[in-house]
C-alpha cells in the first residue's frame, strides 16, 4: 500500500497531534475502545495514504458504518485481560529469562477472553448489515476464515456457561499462547481496525463531517466547499477550486485577518482526506498527491546556528528536491521569506512562485505581505489570486474571514498599535488603552 510523504514540520504546523493549549485534530477522531485500536489510530495520521482505490474504499467502509450507526459489541475489558495473558508467550518468558509467569487464575481469565473474543466476532461478522458493505466484504471473509479454521472449531463450540475443566483450560492456553498465537493476534488487530472504524464513523456522525472522493493522481485537483478548522466553535466556511491550469495560489491579507487559520483549515482537510477519513467541510473531491508539505509555524534552528531566513531558504530547497521528479505534491508557504528584508522576500518570493508554477501536476499555495510580488505575478496565467478582506468600523478593523478574488494591500498594523495606546503608554505611561474587540483577533 503506498503511503503519502510528509514531515514531522507538517505534522507539527497542523496540529495533528496536540498543541501547547489543548488537543490535537487526532482527538477529534478518537472514540476508540482499544489500546490497540488507539495506537492503530495514531499510525494512520502518521501514514496517509497515497493510493486512490486504498482511500476511496476505507472512505467508503466508514461512511457505511456511520449510516449503520452500530456500536462497538465488546466489552473493552476483554481486551485488556486478553492482551496481558498474551504477553506471556514462551518467547517473552525465554526473552526475560523465565522470571515472569502466569498464574492458574490468569491463565483461566486470558483463555476466557479469547474464547468471548471469538464468540463475539463470529457473531456480529454475521450480521446482515455488515454484509452489506461491499468495501468491507474482504476484510470481514478474511476475519471469519481466520476464526472458523478448522484448528479454532471448539472454540465456537464452547459453552458460555459453566466452567471449563482443567483439561479443557490447558488445551485452550496452549492453541492460543503457543501453537496458534499469530492467528490470534492478527484476530485482535482486525477487531482494533474495526474499532478504528467505527471510532471514525462516530465522528463523522456527531460533527457532520463529510467523505471527500479521491480522483486519479496528477490531475491538481481540489474542489473544497465550505471548508473550515474541525477546532473552531464558530467557523467560518470558504470554497476554494484549484486545477492544473490554475494549480497556483497567491494569499494575500493584513494581520488577524485569517490567513493562517485558512491555510490550516483546507491542508488539514487534505491531509485528512489522504486518510480516507471525513472531513470539516460541505463537499471535498481531490487529486491524490504524493506529499503533502505545510511550513507555517517554521522555527529557527539555533542547534545548527541557522537564522530564520537560512532554515527557510532550507526548507524551500527540500521542496525543490521534492519536484525533481514525477511526483504530484500539496505544497504551503505561509508568509515565504519573512525572515529577511523587504527587498530580498520580494525577489526572492517571485522566483520561487515561478518555478512552482512550473509544476503543472501539483498545488501550491503562498501567502505574503509582499503585494508587489503579487503584481509581478500576473503575468503568469496559472496563478490564482485571492485575499481575505478587512472592513475599517471606523479606526476599528472587522475581519470576514471570508475568500475573495484578487490581491489586497490591507495594512493596519500601526491602527492596532494605537487602538492598543502603546504609543500613549511609551510617550506619557498612559495606561488607559482602546482594546480591540476580541470577536475580531
Amino acid at each position: 500500500m503506498k503511503l503519502l510523504r510528509t514531515d514531522e514540520q507538517t505534522i507539527s504546523d497542523l496540529e495533528l497531534f496536540g498543541k501547547k493549549n489543548g488537543g490535537g485534530i487526532i482527538d477529534i477522531y478518537n472514540h476508540v475502545h482499544t489500546r490497540g485500536g488507539e495506537t492503530l489510530l495514531s499510525e494512520m495520521f502518521r501514514h496517509p495514504l497515497s493510493d486512490k482505490q486504498a482511500i476511496n474504499r476505507r472512505s467508503s467502509i466508514i461512511e457505511h458504518f456511520a449510516r449503520l450507526n452500530i456500536r462497538f459489541p465488546y466489552h473493552t475489558s476483554v481486551f485488556d485481560t486478553a492482551e496481558k495473558y498474551l504477553s506471556y508467550t514462551e518467547t517473552e518468558i525465554k526473552a526475560k529469562g523465565n522470571q515472569v509467569a502466569l498464574g492458574e487464575k490468569e491463565i483461566q481469565s486470558g483463555v476466557g477472553a479469547i474464547i468471548e473474543v471469538f464468540r463475539v466476532t463470529f457473531s456480529f461478522m454475521d450480521q446482515p448489515e455488515l454484509k452489506r458493505i461491499d468495501a468491507y466484504t474482504e476484510e470481514r471473509e478474511s476475519i471469519l476464515k481466520l476464526i472458523t479454521a478448522p484448528v479454532f472449531e471448539p472454540v465456537l463450540k464452547e459453552s458460555e456457561k459453566g466452567r471449563m475443566s482443567y483439561s479443557a483450560v490447558t488445551a485452550f492456553d496452549a492453541l492460543f499462547r503457543v501453537a496458534q498465537t499469530d492467528k490470534v493476534k492478527q484476530l485482535l488487530e482486525a477487531i482494533y481496525q474495526l474499532d478504528v472504524y467505527m471510532s471514525v464513523a462516530k465522528t463523522a456522525v456527531e460533527r457532520k463531517f463529510v467523505f471527500p472522493k479521491a480522483l486519479e493522481k496528477g490531475k491538481a485537483v481540489l474542489n473544497l466547499e465550505g471548508v473550515y478548522h474541525p477546532s473552531l466553535k464558530k467557523p467560518v466556511p470558504n470554497d476554494l477550486h484549484m486545477h492544473d491550469a490554475k494549480n497556483v495560489l497567491f494569499l494575500t491579507g493584513a494581520n488577524m485577518a485569517g490567513k493562517s487559520t485558512f491555510l490550516r483549515s483546507l491542508s488539514t482537510a487534505l491531509y485528512i482526506a489522504h486518510m480516507g477519513f471525513p472531513v470539516a467541510a460541505a463537499s471535498m473531491e481531490f487529486s491524490v498527491l504524493d506529499g503533502i508539505y505545510t511550513t507555517i509555524n517554521l522555527p529557527d534552528n539555533l542547534g545548527i546556528g541557522a537564522s530564520h531566513f537560512y532554515v527557510e531558504v532550507l526548507r524551500v530547497k527540500k521542496m525543490a528536491q521534492e519536484l525533481d521528479g514525477d511526483g504530484s505534491f500539496f505544497i504551503l508557504f505561509d508568509e515565504l521569506f519573512r525572515g529577511t528584508n523587504v527587498k530580498d522576500a520580494h525577489e526572492a518570493t517571485v522566483a520561487v512562485i515561478k518555478g512552482f508554477a512550473r509544476k503543472r501536476n501539483s498545488m501550491f499555495i503562498v501567502s505574503s505581505h509582499i503585494v508587489e510580488a503579487g503584481d509581478q505575478l500576473q503575468a503568469t496565467n496559472n496563478i490564482d489570486f485571492r485575499y481575505l478582506p478587512t472592513r475599517m468600523n471606523g479606526n476599528v478593523p472587522a475581519y470576514t474571514y471570508q475568500l475573495e478574488s484578487g490581491i489586497t494591500d490591507d495594512r493596519h498594523g500601526m491602527i492596532i498599535i494605537r487602538n492598543e495606546g502603546i504609543l500613549d503608554i511609551l510617550a506619557t505611561g498612559k495606561k488607559e488603552s482602546t482594546q480591540i474587540s476580541t470577536a475580531h483577533v
